[in-house]
This record gives structure tokens, sequence and C-alpha cells, in this order.
């Protein structure tokens, strides 16, 4: 964790760097991975899925979930529906084949 919180911090300096200066594959992957962790700590989600993804997933059960759906549909329509149609197989593929599983004792 001493290693890993620094990287992180220094991590997201860069990543504001390359979004006023930088090349947008390189900042967008960033902002993917940020979207991942937040998804993965606060929300309690999968790793490999992003915020909006596991919003439209819980949109009946949570309240959370349909906050983010009405404040993304604000700036595109429809996009937790999207994102979920793209991201659902790559979930259910990894459930399936279990890879979700703690690997390290």
């Amino acid at each position: 964790m001493t290693f890993l919180v620094p990287m992180a911090v220094m991590g997201y300096a860069l990543l504001v760097y390359i979004g006023f200066l930088g090349r947008t594959e390189r900042g967008r992957a960033g902002v993917r991975a940020i979207d991942h962790f937040v998804n993965a700590t606060l929300f309690n989600g999968h790793a490999w899925e992003s915020v909006s993804s596991h919003a439209w997933r819980e949109r009946h059960n949570k309240r959370w979930a349909r906050l983010v759906i009405r404040v993304t549909d604000l700036f595109q329509k429809d996009h937790c529906r999207r994102a979920n149609k793209r991201e659902q197989p790559v979930i259910d593929l990894i459930l399936e084949k279990g890879l979700e599983k703690q690997t390290i004792v």
C-alpha cells in the first residue's frame, strides 16, 4: 500500500497533464482505468466494469445507480444502457470462466 498510493497519485497527476497537453488515446485509457477503480472501490462492483455499466445493472435496486443514469443522460442519452450492452458479454465470460476468483492465498 505504501508504494501503490503514491504511484496512484503520480498517475493521476500525469493523467491531468496528458488531458491538457498529451495524446487523447493515452488520456482515455487513464480515465477508463480510474472509472473501473472507482466502480470497484466505491460501488463494490467488478474491477473490469465501468460505473455506467454497473449502474445500468443495478438500476432497479440501488438509488445511486438511478442517480448516475440521470446525470449521464444529461450529457449522452442512454449512455449507461449502451455501456452495459458493450461490457456485459465480457462480465458474463469472466464470471462463467471463474476468472474473478482469488488466485493467491
